[in-house]
Formats: C-alpha cells, structure tokens, sequence
C-alpha cells in the first residue's frame, strides 16, 4: 500500500482509496480528495510536514498524518 505521505515531489498520482474513519475521513473528502482524483505533490516543508500539493485545481497544504490515510498508485 502506497500512501500520499510516500509520494515524491514533482509526482502526479491518483488516488485509490482513503482509509479514515468519522470526522477525520469526512474533513479530506471536504478538502476536495476523493476517489480518482489527480493530486500533484508541489512542495514538502524542510521537517517532512505539512506537504503542499494540488487538488482540482487549488493548493492545499495537508499533514503528514493525513496524507498517510490517503492511497493512491
């Protein structure tokens, strides 16, 4: 399982599936990240988090511990 935390910079993936559960699951899904859309991985921070990438057209800025509830290929 290859999750958005592994992805590298300059990468455009799709996403798979998100493993959330409650609240958590339904506040990236609110953020635009559902299943099959492309997300481009734009920057990483110096310390790993958050990651900065780009979403149905926005720049969104998630934390590492999302982007690991985040499959993708």
């Amino acid at each position: 399982m290859r999750t958005l935390k592994n992805a590298k910079i300059g990468e455009t993936t799709e996403v798979i599936k998100l493993c959330g559960e409650g609240a958590v699951k339904r506040r990236i899904m609110d953020m635009g990240i559902t299943k099959g859309v492309n997300i481009y991985v734009r920057k990483v921070a110096p310390l790993g988090d958050p990651i900065e990438v780009t979403v149905r057209g926005y720049e969104l800025s998630i934390r590492k511990a999302d982007a690991d509830m985040i499959e993708i290929k």
